[in-house]
């Protein structure tokens, strides 16, 4: 938990274990990594089209479902042409 309290207040980007990558400000978290974001979106990759956007608001994210986090260059990540970016999407996590 304390590795990641200086992430508070923050932007930051959470990769799941399912592939989903959610992005919004970091509000709180447990000792078990269980996470509270608001103003959350989801960004869903395609190989055919720009990024979908799903405005999500606040958000909770169990521990046990994250994979990784980190902060965002919020600078960088605004200049993103998201209608435009093209990608393809995560896979799930596999043990």
């Amino acid at each position: 938990m304390s590795q990641l309290q200086p992430y508070v207040n923050h932007k930051v980007s959470v990769i799941m274990n399912d592939g989903r990558i959610v992005v919004g400000t970091l509000r709180g978290l447990d000792q078990t990594t269980n996470i509270i974001m608001q103003g959350s979106q989801e960004r869903i990759f395609s190989e055919d089209e720009g990024v979908e956007v799903v405005d999500l608001g606040l958000y909770l994210i169990r521990g046990d479902n994250i994979a990784v986090i980190g902060l965002v260059d919020e600078e960088l990540d605004g200049a993103l042409d998201l209608e435009n970016l093209k990608g393809e999407p995560l896979s799930s996590l596999k043990h």
